[in-house]
């Protein structure tokens, strides 16, 4: 028996489709078939299984438990919820691996699959072996069953472990996705006054789409903490691993700057760590780990490459620019919003400043949003390649570790490419609009001079 998935659906970080298009039962099947051989050639025998709240998610659940029960492999489903709830349970229920079904802030018509390998990230190279396993119908066969585990309690209870934060009154906006059961259940066990939005979880997104990383989907948060002139907010996307969240005055706090407000109490507890952010984040970020005592490290983005590299480096802290906030300090290291919204309750009660404050404090810099644009897939890497090749010949200041990132007497400018889609990825950062504006003029004409303009804006 063999399987060939779509050619879309393999990613680097994960398995994508579009249901009933790209994506399928036949696919989660092969999955399980492919994961399965994996877990037990390595001499495993049980995966943790979760879903999220999408509508196409328990039908995909059912292909994936019987393709990892057919290949030999005990399944321990721990029902919806988050990823991170996932990512929780593959680190203490004994198991050998994880696989989280999940779309996570894509359409609604989206699902796939995120996956953990023996406490490790399974992405790049992983993927692609699963692919070619699939169309070689080189599979393991036995059988195995599977068991339900309700962990969520447990998952929450482990949020609060070491919980020293103060009485704070928040708003929580858990988007309709996999993220509102738990936000319900923390919000009646933390001191203080909370209020919720959009917790019940609806795979079709009535309310708004579930990323916190575009801003106008914060505009229901911004208006429940102006009515109640509540102390801030916070936000998640569909399956809850990655953070937004707003001060009392409705400002964005975006990924990089809540890396900043963690940084402190954690370079007090562990001084001179490594702290690292994606190639995304402001250089004020990285000056302020610098100044904290920290060892700021730029790294590629994408959140299994900085789970790799924080193993390296025995960084207690990561984070990127999309939201993705990784504890290692008092957690275990994999990316969880929902633990990331409780250390920043417990980042304001050390620091002893409102979050507004540690908001206002911070650096003010004119830039960009993430500006991503279509381009050709044969042509993406080489455009980056064009770019580097020009700019370390004219003598530029460049840092190649994911793409061009150039610094300026102006500030700084990046130009990468997706790993996951055929877009090319620009920023920058400036210390006044004029700055921004010669910055913006520089990508333009390195991407004139490859042939290239800028689109109109694509989509994750």
């Amino acid at each position: 028996m063999t399987h060939n998935f779509h050619p879309t659906s393999l990613r680097e970080y994960d398995i994508r489709g579009i249901i009933g298009e790209t994506l399928g039962e036949p696919d989660a099947y092969a999955i399980g078939r492919g994961f399965g051989t994996l877990i037990a050639r390595a001499g495993g025998g049980k995966v943790a299984v979760g879903y999220d709240g999408r509508t196409s998610s328990p039908i995909l659940e059912e292909a994936l438990v019987k393709g990892l029960n057919e290949s030999g492999i005990h399944a321990v489903r721990v029902g919806m919820g988050p990823t991170p709830m996932l990512y929780y349970a593959e680190a203490v229920q004994g198991v050998d691996g994880g696989i989280q079904i999940t779309g996570s802030h894509n359409p609604a018509n989206y699902n796939g699959f995120k996956m953990v390998f023996q406490q490790r990230p399974f992405f790049g190279e992983d993927i692609q072996r699963l692919g070619k396993m699939a169309a070689e119908g080189d599979w393991v066969s036995g059988s195995a069953g599977s068991e339900t585990v309700d962990i969520m309690d447990k998952y929450v209870a482990r949020l609060l472990e070491n919980f020293d934060g103060a009485a704070y009154r928040v708003a929580w906006d858990a988007g309709n996705g996999a993220a509102g059961p738990v936000v319900e259940k923390l919000v009646h066990l933390l001191p203080g006054e909370h209020y919720t939005l959009f917790t019940d979880v609806d795979g079709n997104f009535p309310n708004h789409h579930p990323d916190p990383t575009e801003e106008k989907n914060l505009a229901d948060l911004k208006a429940l903490v102006a009515e109640k002139k509540l102390d801030f907010g916070i936000a998640f996307d569909g399956d809850g691993d990655r953070i937004g969240a707003i001060d009392g005055e409705g400002r964005v706090i975006w990924g990089d700057q809540l890396l900043s407000i963690f940084a402190e109490p954690v370079l007090k507890e562990v001084p001179g760590a490594t702290i690292i952010a994606d190639v995304k984040a402001s250089q004020a970020l990285y000056d302020r780990v610098a100044e904290l005592g920290g060892a700021p490290l730029m790294w590629k983005t994408g959140h299994s490459l900085i789970k790799s590299k924080m193993k390296e480096t025995g960084s207690p802290l990561a984070g990127e620019m999309s939201g993705h906030v990784f504890f290692k300090h008092q957690y275990y290291g994999f990316d969880d919003a929902l633990y990331a919204a409780i250390r920043l309750i417990r980042a304001a009660t050390t620091l002893g400043k409102s979050v507004t404050q540690l908001r206002g404090d911070m650096p003010d810099m004119v830039n960009t949003p993430e500006m991503r644009f279509q381009v050709d897939e044969s042509r993406k890497f080489a455009v980056v390649d064009e770019v580097l090749a020009r700019l370390k010949a004219a003598g530029a200041t460049v840092n190649d570790t994911d793409g061009a990132r150039v610094n300026t007497d102006d500030g700084w400018w990046l130009l990468r490419a997706s790993n996951t889609q055929d877009v090319l990825v620009a920023r920058a950062e400036a210390k006044d609009e004029a700055g921004l504006e010669r910055l913006m003029a520089q990508i333009d004409g390195q991407l004139a001079e490859s042939g290239l303009k800028r689109g109109p804006q694509a989509g994750h």
